[in-house]
């Protein structure tokens, strides 16, 4: 008999290796992106406190900058970052806030799919045009793909969203079944949040799972 415990742990530790894998493959698009720039500075959108050395990956391996700032709505204590504020993304900024955090590069991983609302995950991306001097990266799981990494499970995600997140809250997700903590994005829902904005140009990159696209990279510049 196969013990459900060892399966489990199993099958998440099989997912959490391929998300592992697929983060390796965002910053090698990233650091190509960012090959010929002339950047000193970096800020990072949605830090996560965790200090593991997986945490935060894609900013530590960053390498070609001499200032790393963060923006997260946790406490961050780690010394990579020389900037810190504890603040969401999502809130009005002050002209000294936007003053201090303004980066060459802003970039943002697994993130605006938690902020919450269309609206909450707008005003986000108004926020990082705003604190960017030339360049910005959005990174997120794209939810035409069959398996939910967030979840683990496959297709119900495809589901009309109230429906998606009443069988989470039903088998036990709570947490992932309400909008402000997971509201997943499709290519074609950055595309219409980013009509809202005319001083930028961008183009989207992908990394797949399984020959299918897994993750939207939006890589962005401001046009003077």
């Amino acid at each position: 008999m196969i013990n459900k415990n060892t399966y489990v742990r199993g099958h998440t530790k099989f997912i959490d290796n391929i998300i592992h894998k697929k983060r390796l493959e965002i910053i090698s698009i990233i650091k190509e992106k960012l090959i010929n720039g002339n950047f000193k500075d970096i800020l990072d959108i949605g830090t996560t406190s965790d200090n593991s050395e997986s945490s935060n990956l894609i900013v530590k391996n960053l390498k070609n900058f001499e200032i790393f700032k963060s923006i997260s709505d946790q406490k961050i204590t780690s010394n990579f970052f020389s900037k810190k504020l504890q603040k969401s993304i999502t809130q009005d900024f002050t002209l000294n806030e936007f003053d201090t955090y303004k980066s060459d590069v802003v970039i943002s991983n697994a993130t605006i799919e938690h902020v919450g609302s269309d609206q909450k995950q707008l005003k986000m991306l108004e926020n990082i045009i705003k604190l960017t001097k030339k360049m910005f990266i959005v990174v997120t799981p794209d939810r035409s793909h069959p398996i939910e990494f967030h979840s683990k499970i496959p297709f119900i995600h495809w589901l009309p969203k109230k429906i998606h997140r009443k069988i989470l809250s039903m088998i036990g997700l709570s947490y992932l079944s309400k909008e402000e903590n997971l509201n997943l994005l499709k290519t074609s829902n950055l595309i219409d949040l980013m009509k809202n904005f005319n001083n930028t140009e961008y183009e989207i990159r992908y990394v797949k799972f399984l020959m299918i696209k897994s993750n939207i990279i939006l890589i962005g510049r401001k046009i003077n």
